[in-house]
């Protein structure tokens, strides 16, 4: 069984900066890309930003300019670094890893169960 585990959510001001991380856990023989995700209140969840297992970035044009999606591959972990944060960001950011291969289990993809991130104005 593989779990993901987001962290780094908190409340900041409009202009401020935080830094997600996603630290997928079990015994995990290949990840694929990685995603993150953010759903606001009474929105759909929407698509963020993808990093593929080669570390080649796509983020929703919304983002573009403020945040960066990374990962260490090494330590099964992808990272959301957001800059100039705005109200409109708040929303609980969700981390997905895709085609993930397991010992134990056939091919799938996995979600963590997020964490919230609130901007003030």
């Amino acid at each position: 069984q593989v779990q993901l585990v987001e962290s780094g959510g908190g409340l900041v001001q409009a202009g401020e900066s935080l830094r997600l991380s996603c630290a997928a856990s079990g015994r995990i023989f290949r990840l694929g890309a990685m995603a993150w995700y953010r759903q606001a209140p009474g929105k759909q969840r929407e698509l963020v930003a993808t990093i593929t297992s080669s570390g080649s970035p796509n983020y929703v044009d919304s983002v573009k300019g403020r945040f960066t999606i990374s990962r260490d591959n090494a330590k099964n972990t992808v990272y959301l670094q957001m800059n100039n944060l705005k109200p409109e960001d708040t929303a609980v950011y969700y981390c997905n890893a895709a085609n993930v291969l397991t010992a134990t289990s056939p091919v799938m993809d996995y979600w963590g169960k997020g964490t919230l991130v609130t901007v003030s104005s």
